[in-house]
Protein backbone atom coordinates (compact mmCIF):
# COMPACT_ATOMS: atom_id res chain seq x y z
CA UNK A 1 0.00 0.00 0.00
CA UNK A 2 1.72 3.64 -1.26
CA UNK A 3 1.29 6.06 1.85
CA UNK A 4 1.99 9.73 0.71
CA UNK A 5 2.43 12.05 3.62
CA UNK A 6 1.93 15.15 1.66
CA UNK A 7 -1.45 14.15 1.29
CA UNK A 8 -2.38 13.09 4.40
CA UNK A 9 -3.24 15.23 7.56
CA UNK A 10 -2.64 14.59 10.76
CA UNK A 11 -3.56 15.98 14.50
CA UNK A 12 -3.78 19.63 14.46
CA UNK A 13 -1.25 21.30 16.05
CA UNK A 14 -3.33 22.87 18.48
CA UNK A 15 -4.91 19.14 19.83
CA UNK A 16 -1.41 17.55 20.43
CA UNK A 17 -0.48 18.95 23.91
CA UNK A 18 -0.66 15.78 26.18
CA UNK A 19 -0.85 16.33 29.97
CA UNK A 20 1.47 14.72 32.48
CA UNK A 21 -1.17 11.61 32.89
CA UNK A 22 -0.56 10.96 29.23
CA UNK A 23 2.93 10.94 29.04
CA UNK A 24 3.40 8.73 32.17
CA UNK A 25 4.01 5.83 29.82
CA UNK A 26 4.35 2.16 30.99
CA UNK A 27 7.85 1.42 30.15
CA UNK A 28 8.56 -2.30 27.91
CA UNK A 29 9.35 -5.76 30.37
CA UNK A 30 12.90 -6.22 29.43
CA UNK A 31 12.55 -9.54 30.21
CA UNK A 32 9.33 -10.66 27.47
CA UNK A 33 9.59 -7.72 25.41
CA UNK A 34 10.94 -8.33 20.98
CA UNK A 35 14.50 -7.42 21.24
CA UNK A 36 13.34 -5.37 18.17
CA UNK A 37 10.71 -3.13 20.13
CA UNK A 38 13.40 -1.92 22.06
CA UNK A 39 15.74 -1.25 19.08
CA UNK A 40 12.81 0.97 17.59
CA UNK A 41 12.54 3.18 20.47
CA UNK A 42 16.44 3.86 20.76
CA UNK A 43 15.98 4.46 17.51
CA UNK A 44 12.91 6.97 17.54
CA UNK A 45 14.46 8.17 20.37
CA UNK A 46 17.76 8.97 18.39
CA UNK A 47 15.53 10.81 15.81
CA UNK A 48 13.48 13.09 18.21
CA UNK A 49 16.40 14.33 19.68
CA UNK A 50 17.85 15.47 16.17
CA UNK A 51 14.67 16.98 15.09
CA UNK A 52 14.60 18.85 18.64
CA UNK A 53 18.06 19.77 18.09
CA UNK A 54 17.88 20.69 14.66
CA UNK A 55 14.77 22.86 15.14
CA UNK A 56 16.89 24.78 17.71
CA UNK A 57 19.87 25.58 15.29
CA UNK A 58 17.60 26.63 13.01
CA UNK A 59 15.54 29.14 15.47
CA UNK A 60 19.14 30.51 16.42
CA UNK A 61 19.80 31.10 12.34
CA UNK A 62 16.52 32.89 11.64
CA UNK A 63 15.92 36.71 12.67
CA UNK A 64 11.94 36.04 11.97
CA UNK A 65 10.64 36.19 14.96
CA UNK A 66 7.22 34.50 13.39
CA UNK A 67 9.73 31.42 12.60
CA UNK A 68 10.84 31.19 16.08
CA UNK A 69 7.51 30.91 17.31
CA UNK A 70 6.60 28.56 14.96
CA UNK A 71 9.55 26.62 15.40
CA UNK A 72 9.26 26.47 19.04
CA UNK A 73 5.21 24.96 19.08
CA UNK A 74 6.19 21.97 17.24
CA UNK A 75 9.66 21.64 18.83
CA UNK A 76 8.07 21.26 22.16
CA UNK A 77 5.57 18.81 21.17
CA UNK A 78 8.27 16.77 19.39
CA UNK A 79 9.97 17.33 23.06
CA UNK A 80 7.00 15.86 24.55
CA UNK A 81 7.09 13.05 21.59
CA UNK A 82 11.32 12.31 22.83
CA UNK A 83 9.86 11.90 26.14
CA UNK A 84 7.29 9.50 25.80
CA UNK A 85 9.70 7.88 23.14
CA UNK A 86 12.56 7.44 25.68
CA UNK A 87 10.77 6.82 28.92
CA UNK A 88 9.11 3.41 27.24
CA UNK A 89 12.92 2.38 27.85
CA UNK A 90 13.09 0.30 31.59
CA UNK A 91 14.31 1.76 34.55
CA UNK A 92 15.36 -1.60 35.74
CA UNK A 93 17.92 -2.00 33.01
CA UNK A 94 21.20 -1.24 33.74
CA UNK A 95 23.10 1.47 31.60
CA UNK A 96 25.38 -1.47 29.97
CA UNK A 97 22.31 -3.37 29.01
CA UNK A 98 20.84 -0.33 27.17
CA UNK A 99 24.26 0.29 25.65
CA UNK A 100 24.38 -3.42 24.50
CA UNK A 101 20.89 -2.59 22.71
CA UNK A 102 22.04 0.78 21.34
CA UNK A 103 24.70 -1.33 20.14
CA UNK A 104 22.30 -3.95 18.45
CA UNK A 105 20.62 -0.84 16.84
CA UNK A 106 23.49 0.26 14.91
CA UNK A 107 24.05 -3.05 13.97
CA UNK A 108 20.67 -3.75 12.29
CA UNK A 109 19.62 -0.68 11.50
CA UNK A 110 22.76 0.43 9.74
CA UNK A 111 23.22 -3.30 8.02
CA UNK A 112 19.47 -3.19 6.96
CA UNK A 113 20.07 0.71 5.39
CA UNK A 114 23.13 -0.92 3.25
CA UNK A 115 21.53 -3.67 1.80
CA UNK A 116 18.64 -1.02 0.58
CA UNK A 117 20.71 1.44 -0.20
CA UNK A 118 20.60 2.75 -4.22
CA UNK A 119 23.69 4.84 -3.83
CA UNK A 120 27.11 2.61 -4.16
CA UNK A 121 29.28 5.26 -2.71
CA UNK A 122 26.85 5.99 0.47
CA UNK A 123 26.45 1.92 0.57
CA UNK A 124 29.99 1.52 1.38
CA UNK A 125 30.03 4.07 4.25
CA UNK A 126 27.58 2.26 5.90
CA UNK A 127 29.04 -1.28 5.23
CA UNK A 128 32.27 0.62 6.78
CA UNK A 129 31.16 1.89 10.03
CA UNK A 130 28.80 -0.84 9.94
CA UNK A 131 31.55 -3.74 11.17
CA UNK A 132 33.21 -1.42 13.58
CA UNK A 133 29.61 -0.54 15.94
CA UNK A 134 29.67 -4.71 15.34
CA UNK A 135 32.75 -4.72 17.17
CA UNK A 136 31.83 -2.44 19.87
CA UNK A 137 28.93 -4.98 20.50
CA UNK A 138 31.45 -7.61 21.16
CA UNK A 139 33.67 -5.28 23.65
CA UNK A 140 30.07 -4.39 25.37
CA UNK A 141 29.06 -7.37 25.66
CA UNK A 142 32.64 -9.25 27.44
CA UNK A 143 32.59 -6.11 29.59
CA UNK A 144 28.46 -7.32 30.64
CA UNK A 145 29.50 -10.52 31.42
CA UNK A 146 33.09 -9.46 33.59
CA UNK A 147 30.51 -6.32 35.81
CA UNK A 148 27.32 -7.84 36.38
CA UNK A 149 27.77 -11.33 35.42
CA UNK A 150 25.17 -11.74 32.42
CA UNK A 151 25.30 -12.89 29.07
CA UNK A 152 24.21 -10.69 26.38
CA UNK A 153 22.35 -13.08 24.29
CA UNK A 154 20.04 -12.38 26.86
CA UNK A 155 19.56 -8.87 25.69
CA UNK A 156 20.18 -9.96 21.75
CA UNK A 157 18.23 -12.67 21.90
CA UNK A 158 19.66 -14.92 19.13
CA UNK A 159 18.92 -12.03 16.76
CA UNK A 160 22.39 -10.52 16.34
CA UNK A 161 25.83 -12.53 16.88
CA UNK A 162 28.21 -11.23 19.17
CA UNK A 163 31.75 -11.71 17.55
CA UNK A 164 34.91 -9.18 16.48
CA UNK A 165 34.29 -6.84 13.83
CA UNK A 166 36.88 -4.39 12.37
CA UNK A 167 38.88 -4.37 15.72
CA UNK A 168 37.94 -1.10 18.10
CA UNK A 169 41.78 0.02 18.12
CA UNK A 170 41.93 0.39 14.45
CA UNK A 171 39.03 3.11 14.49
CA UNK A 172 41.04 5.53 15.72
CA UNK A 173 41.57 7.83 12.81
CA UNK A 174 43.17 11.12 12.08
CA UNK A 175 40.30 13.10 11.67
CA UNK A 176 40.32 14.59 8.21
CA UNK A 177 40.28 10.86 7.21
CA UNK A 178 36.98 10.05 8.58
CA UNK A 179 35.25 13.27 6.35
CA UNK A 180 32.99 11.31 3.31
CA UNK A 181 32.19 13.16 0.11
CA UNK A 182 28.45 14.63 0.30
CA UNK A 183 25.68 13.10 -1.90
CA UNK A 184 24.42 15.56 -4.72
CA UNK A 185 21.14 16.88 -3.42
CA UNK A 186 19.54 17.34 -7.01
CA UNK A 187 20.81 13.85 -8.11
CA UNK A 188 20.28 11.44 -5.40
CA UNK A 189 17.74 9.20 -4.49
CA UNK A 190 15.20 10.63 -1.96
CA UNK A 191 15.79 7.30 0.14
CA UNK A 192 19.03 8.37 0.11
CA UNK A 193 18.67 11.72 1.98
CA UNK A 194 16.34 9.40 4.24
CA UNK A 195 19.46 6.75 4.98
CA UNK A 196 22.00 9.52 6.13
CA UNK A 197 19.85 11.31 8.26
CA UNK A 198 18.15 8.07 9.90
CA UNK A 199 21.88 6.38 10.42
CA UNK A 200 23.46 9.90 11.49
CA UNK A 201 20.59 10.39 13.99
CA UNK A 202 21.50 7.22 15.89
CA UNK A 203 24.99 7.65 15.82
CA UNK A 204 24.85 10.88 17.38
CA UNK A 205 22.38 9.61 20.33
CA UNK A 206 24.84 6.78 20.75
CA UNK A 207 27.81 9.68 20.98
CA UNK A 208 25.69 11.72 23.36
CA UNK A 209 24.94 8.68 25.16
CA UNK A 210 28.19 7.72 25.83
CA UNK A 211 29.54 10.91 27.28
CA UNK A 212 27.16 11.63 29.36
CA UNK A 213 26.74 7.63 31.04
CA UNK A 214 30.58 6.96 30.87
CA UNK A 215 31.74 8.45 34.10
CA UNK A 216 28.77 7.25 35.71
CA UNK A 217 30.91 3.60 36.13
CA UNK A 218 32.84 2.98 39.35
CA UNK A 219 35.14 0.48 37.88
CA UNK A 220 38.19 1.60 35.70
CA UNK A 221 38.17 -0.32 32.49
CA UNK A 222 34.29 0.28 32.05
CA UNK A 223 34.97 4.04 32.41
CA UNK A 224 37.82 3.46 29.91
CA UNK A 225 36.18 1.38 27.64
CA UNK A 226 32.85 3.82 27.11
CA UNK A 227 35.36 6.69 27.23
CA UNK A 228 37.16 5.25 24.14
CA UNK A 229 34.31 3.79 22.35
CA UNK A 230 32.68 7.43 22.58
CA UNK A 231 35.60 9.00 20.95
CA UNK A 232 34.85 6.40 17.82
CA UNK A 233 31.16 7.66 18.09
CA UNK A 234 32.46 11.19 17.56
CA UNK A 235 33.99 9.72 14.51
CA UNK A 236 31.02 7.99 13.00
CA UNK A 237 29.24 11.47 13.70
CA UNK A 238 31.80 13.22 11.40
CA UNK A 239 31.37 9.74 8.98
CA UNK A 240 27.99 10.24 8.37
CA UNK A 241 26.85 13.94 8.77
CA UNK A 242 29.43 14.86 6.04
CA UNK A 243 27.34 12.68 3.56
CA UNK A 244 25.06 15.16 3.59
CA UNK A 245 24.82 17.66 1.41
CA UNK A 246 25.82 21.24 2.62
CA UNK A 247 23.83 23.15 0.14
CA UNK A 248 20.40 21.76 1.20
CA UNK A 249 18.85 25.22 2.09
CA UNK A 250 17.56 25.16 5.91
CA UNK A 251 13.96 24.54 4.85
CA UNK A 252 14.93 21.68 2.44
CA UNK A 253 16.64 20.10 5.81
CA UNK A 254 13.42 20.78 7.80
CA UNK A 255 11.18 18.96 5.64
CA UNK A 256 14.01 16.59 5.24
CA UNK A 257 13.23 15.84 8.83
CA UNK A 258 9.74 16.03 9.22
CA UNK A 259 9.53 13.48 6.20
CA UNK A 260 12.10 11.22 7.83
CA UNK A 261 9.73 11.30 11.54
CA UNK A 262 6.92 10.28 8.86
CA UNK A 263 8.46 7.47 7.49
CA UNK A 264 10.05 5.68 10.65
CA UNK A 265 7.05 6.19 12.19
CA UNK A 266 4.82 4.62 9.56
CA UNK A 267 7.55 1.62 9.44
CA UNK A 268 7.59 1.19 13.07
CA UNK A 269 3.84 1.26 13.47
CA UNK A 270 3.78 -1.63 10.29
CA UNK A 271 5.77 -3.83 12.07
CA UNK A 272 5.43 -3.45 15.62
CA UNK A 273 4.23 -6.20 17.50
CA UNK A 274 3.54 -4.89 20.88
CA UNK A 275 0.04 -3.52 20.77
CA UNK A 276 0.79 -0.86 23.29
CA UNK A 277 4.15 0.50 21.91
CA UNK A 278 2.14 0.50 18.00
CA UNK A 279 -0.16 2.58 19.60
CA UNK A 280 2.34 5.47 20.33
CA UNK A 281 4.20 4.77 17.04
CA UNK A 282 0.59 5.12 15.58
CA UNK A 283 0.00 8.68 17.75
CA UNK A 284 3.18 9.89 16.67
CA UNK A 285 2.73 9.25 13.08
CA UNK A 286 -0.68 11.64 13.34
CA UNK A 287 1.33 14.31 14.79
CA UNK A 288 4.40 13.93 12.49
CA UNK A 289 2.19 14.28 9.32
CA UNK A 290 1.54 18.06 10.40
CA UNK A 291 4.74 18.74 11.31
CA UNK A 292 4.90 17.97 8.07
CA UNK A 293 2.83 20.10 6.24
CA UNK A 294 4.10 23.48 8.99
CA UNK A 295 7.34 22.69 7.46
CA UNK A 296 6.41 22.41 3.92
CA UNK A 297 4.38 26.14 4.11
CA UNK A 298 7.48 27.22 5.48
CA UNK A 299 9.66 25.84 2.58
CA UNK A 300 6.87 27.83 0.36
CA UNK A 301 7.08 30.99 1.89
CA UNK A 302 10.81 31.19 2.72
CA UNK A 303 12.56 29.21 -0.11
CA UNK A 304 9.68 29.88 -3.02
CA UNK A 305 9.68 26.17 -3.86
CA UNK A 306 7.66 23.45 -3.49
CA UNK A 307 8.52 20.64 -1.29
CA UNK A 308 7.64 17.92 -3.63
CA UNK A 309 10.79 19.01 -5.54
CA UNK A 310 13.13 17.42 -2.66
CA UNK A 311 10.98 14.64 -1.22
CA UNK A 312 9.94 11.37 -2.50
CA UNK A 313 6.25 11.20 -3.79
CA UNK A 314 5.38 8.48 -1.08
CA UNK A 315 6.89 6.73 1.67
CA UNK A 316 9.90 3.81 0.68
CA UNK A 317 9.40 0.54 1.72
CA UNK A 318 8.97 0.15 5.34
CA UNK A 319 12.39 0.07 7.17
CA UNK A 320 12.75 -3.15 9.06
CA UNK A 321 14.45 -4.58 11.98
CA UNK A 322 15.50 -8.10 11.20
CA UNK A 323 18.54 -10.39 11.52
CA UNK A 324 21.17 -9.43 9.19
CA UNK A 325 23.56 -12.46 10.08
CA UNK A 326 24.58 -13.34 6.79
CA UNK A 327 25.49 -10.26 5.14
CA UNK A 328 27.31 -9.42 8.09
CA UNK A 329 29.40 -12.15 7.77
CA UNK A 330 29.86 -11.48 4.30
CA UNK A 331 31.11 -7.99 5.34
CA UNK A 332 33.77 -9.37 7.34
CA UNK A 333 35.05 -11.65 5.04
CA UNK A 334 35.74 -9.06 2.46
CA UNK A 335 35.90 -5.48 5.16
CA UNK A 336 37.56 -6.28 7.79
CA UNK A 337 40.80 -4.50 7.02
CA UNK A 338 39.78 -1.45 5.55
CA UNK A 339 40.65 1.83 7.02
CA UNK A 340 39.82 5.20 5.29
CA UNK A 341 42.34 7.89 3.28
CA UNK A 342 40.61 11.14 2.41
CA UNK A 343 37.08 10.33 1.33
CA UNK A 344 37.86 6.75 0.09
CA UNK A 345 39.02 3.36 1.67
CA UNK A 346 42.44 1.55 1.74
CA UNK A 347 43.36 -1.82 2.83
CA UNK A 348 46.86 -0.63 3.79
CA UNK A 349 47.91 1.54 7.09
CA UNK A 350 48.70 4.47 5.34
CA UNK A 351 51.49 7.08 6.80
CA UNK A 352 48.60 9.51 8.72
CA UNK A 353 46.73 6.25 9.95
CA UNK A 354 49.90 5.35 11.72
CA UNK A 355 51.17 8.17 13.23
CA UNK A 356 47.39 8.46 15.12
CA UNK A 357 47.63 5.29 16.23
CA UNK A 358 51.02 6.07 17.80
CA UNK A 359 49.95 9.13 19.28
CA UNK A 360 46.64 8.07 21.02
CA UNK A 361 47.85 4.75 21.67
CA UNK A 362 51.26 5.30 23.01
CA UNK A 363 52.89 2.42 22.71
CA UNK A 364 50.00 0.61 25.34
CA UNK A 365 46.75 -1.37 24.44
CA UNK A 366 43.77 0.48 24.29
CA UNK A 367 40.81 0.00 26.55
CA UNK A 368 39.18 -2.14 24.39
CA UNK A 369 42.27 -5.12 24.02
CA UNK A 370 42.75 -4.48 27.82
CA UNK A 371 38.97 -5.30 28.75
CA UNK A 372 39.18 -8.39 26.51
CA UNK A 373 42.43 -9.74 28.22
CA UNK A 374 40.59 -9.28 31.33
CA UNK A 375 37.84 -10.88 30.18
CA UNK A 376 39.83 -14.20 29.84
CA UNK A 377 41.81 -13.93 33.32
CA UNK A 378 38.65 -14.04 34.69
CA UNK A 379 36.23 -17.12 32.48
CA UNK A 380 39.38 -18.17 30.98
CA UNK A 381 37.14 -17.48 27.17
CA UNK A 382 35.83 -14.87 25.39
CA UNK A 383 32.38 -14.50 25.28
CA UNK A 384 30.69 -14.79 22.01
CA UNK A 385 27.21 -15.41 20.34
CA UNK A 386 27.84 -17.60 16.74
CA UNK A 387 24.71 -19.20 15.90
CA UNK A 388 26.19 -19.53 12.05
CA UNK A 389 29.33 -21.04 12.35
CA UNK A 390 32.69 -20.05 13.00
CA UNK A 391 34.16 -16.26 12.53
CA UNK A 392 34.57 -16.08 8.67
CA UNK A 393 38.30 -14.45 9.16
CA UNK A 394 40.46 -17.04 10.54
CA UNK A 395 42.86 -14.62 12.30
CA UNK A 396 39.48 -13.39 14.14
CA UNK A 397 38.80 -16.65 15.59
CA UNK A 398 38.84 -17.52 19.59
CA UNK A 399 42.19 -19.34 19.88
Amino acid sequence: MTFNPLEQRGIPLDRQLRNWRELNVRPIDPDHCDPYTRCRIITMNGIEVEAILFSHQLARNTVDPEVKRQLASVRYIEAQQQKAVNWLLPGVSSVLETTIAYEQVAVDLTAWIARMEPDPYLKQAYQFGVLEDFDHLYRYANLYEMIEHRKAESIVDGLTEVMPGRPTKYHHRDPVDNVRDPYDKNATDPLSKLHALTVLSAEQQTMNFYMNTGPTYMEPIARQLYQEIGLIEEEHVTHYESLVDPGETWWEQLVNHEYNECYLYHSFMEQESDPRVKAIWELHLNMELEHLHIACDLMRRHDGREPQEVLAPQLPNVLTFEPNKQYLRELLDTQIDLTTLGAGYVREAHERFEAMQEQIHGGEQPPSERVMAQHDEMFGREYRVQSEGEHPDPAQREK
